[in-house]
C-alpha cells in the first residue's frame, strides 16, 4: 500500500503474521502517515509570496527659485505632521464604519502619509513664489514663521459609494514671540472612481492636493491682511 502527498510518497506493507515476521502496530502507522502529511503540507506552503504594490502621491515640480515681485519677505519653516501610528506606517488604511479601521496587507505607500503630505505642502508653497524661502524645519535653519499640524484622517471610506477622507489641521507660529497667528482646518470626502486600490489612491491624491491648495490660499490671505514690515 502506498500513501502519496504532494511530491512525497510513502510505502508500507502489511503482512499476515507468521512465526518469523513482526506486525506493524496500527498506531505507529497512523503516526507515520500524519507526520508525512504534515511535512508535505509544509513543503506545499513554501511557495512564492504575494508581491506588495507601492503607491505615492504626485508631487509638484520644485519651483523654489521663482520668486514673485510682491513676495512676502519671510522664511517659512515646515515642521512634521503628528498623527496616529497608523499614518506613520506605510500601509493603506480603510474604514468600515465610523469606528473600525483596517489596513491592506500587500497595498502600501512608498513613504508614510505624513511625510508625503509634508512634501506636497513644501513644494506647493515654494511653487507659489509668495515667500522669500520655504524649508523643512531643522536646527540649523532660521526662519520667521513655523508651520506645524496634525493629520487625523487619510483613508478609504467604504459605504454605499466608495470615497476617501483627508482631515488635517495646521497652525503657524511667529518665531519672534511664539504666538500662534494662523490656523486652518481641512476635511473632505473625495469620491473614488472605482473600488480598486489604484482608484482609491488617485482619489486620496486629489483630496490632498485640494487641501494643500486651500492651505496655500489661506496663508496668502493672512499675509495680505497682515503685511510684514
Amino acid at each position: 500500500m502506498s500513501l502519496v502527498r504532494g511530491d512525497m510518497e510513502l510505502r508500507y506493507w502489511e503482512r499476515v503474521p507468521t512465526g518469523r515476521e513482526e506486525t506493524v502496530p496500527g498506531t505507529a502507522r497512523r503516526a507515520l502517515i500524519m507526520a508525512v502529511a504534515l511535512a508535505a503540507g509544509l513543503l506545499n506552503g513554501c511557495g512564492a509570496t504575494r508581491p506588495s504594490k507601492y503607491y505615492q502621491l504626485t508631487v509638484p515640480a520644485d519651483a523654489g527659485a521663482v520668486e514673485k515681485p510682491d513676495a512676502v519677505p519671510v522664511t517659512l519653516l515646515l515642521g512634521a505632521l503628528t498623527t496616529s501610528h497608523l499614518y506613520r506606517e506605510d500601509r493603506i488604511v480603510y474604514g468600515n464604519g465610523p469606528e473600525q479601521l483596517g489596513t491592506y496587507e500587500y497595498q502600501r505607500w512608498a513613504e508614510p502619509p505624513t511625510e508625503m503630505i509634508q512634501e506636497v505642502l513644501l513644494r506647493q508653497l515654494r511653487a507659489s513664489g509668495r515667500y522669500r524661502a520655504v524649508y523643512y524645519r531643522r536646527s540649523n535653519v532660521r526662519g520667521d514663521f513655523a508651520l506645524r499640524g496634525r493629520l487625523y484622517d487619510f483613508k478609504e471610506v467604504t459605504g454605499r459609494e466608495m470615497s476617501t477622507r483627508v482631515t488635517l489641521e495646521l497652525e503657524m507660529r511667529d518665531l519672534k514671540n511664539g504666538a500662534t497667528v494662523w490656523t486652518h482646518y481641512y476635511t473632505h470626502d473625495e469620491p473614488s472612481s472605482g473600488k480598486d486600490v489604484p482608484s482609491v489612491v488617485a482619489a486620496l491624491d486629489k483630496n490632498v492636493h485640494q487641501g494643500v491648495q486651500e492651505v496655500v490660499e489661506s496663508l496668502d490671505r493672512y499675509f495680505a491682511s497682515h503685511p510684514v514690515k
